[in-house]
């Protein structure tokens, strides 16, 4: 098994935080949270990741029930361990400790088979920078419209 396969993306993410900085991490999960995953039963977009005790912790993060998992089955919304380097446990330590940035899951894929997350460092935006960002999305649609149809004259 090679490649990464995306089974969830946070859109919501890009929309509320300005992302300066993304990492990869590993999960640390159970057997049926890894099957569930493989069935594309996960959601992120209320999850975020919080340092606590030297280490980086997944919260929020919903992976469904696996259906065959019987009594085995584990809890929906636990705290995950998230794999990270030392030292990049401490920048990030560092860097969350600084007001308004946070860590934020921006999407959880499968990579040679092994659960990865995509976490970005951020920092919240307001309704202005959301309304900038809506703006400017808007009117690089419109330039790209306009030159596909200048091209076509």
């Amino acid at each position: 098994m090679t490649g990464i396969k995306v089974v969830t993306v946070n859109r919501k993410a890009y929309h509320d935080y300005s992302i300066l900085e993304t990492y990869e991490a590993g999960i640390a999960l159970t057997g049926t949270e890894i099957k569930s995953i493989r069935d594309g039963a996960v959601h992120i977009r209320e999850a975020y990741a919080h340092p606590e005790n030297g280490e980086v912790w997944l919260r929020n993060a919903h992976i469904a029930h696996y259906k065959p998992g019987s009594r085995f089955n584990h809890d929906p919304v636990r705290p995950r361990k998230l794999l990270l380097h030392r030292d990049q446990i401490n920048y990030v330590i560092g860097k969350t400790t600084q007001k308004g940035l946070t860590l934020i899951p921006l999407r959880l894929y499968l990579k040679n088979g092994k659960a990865k997350v995509e976490l970005g460092l951020g920092r919240g935006k307001k309704q202005y920078d959301k309304r900038k960002t809506l703006m400017e999305r808007d009117t690089r649609r419109q330039i790209d419209r306009a030159m596909k149809d200048r091209v076509k004259q």
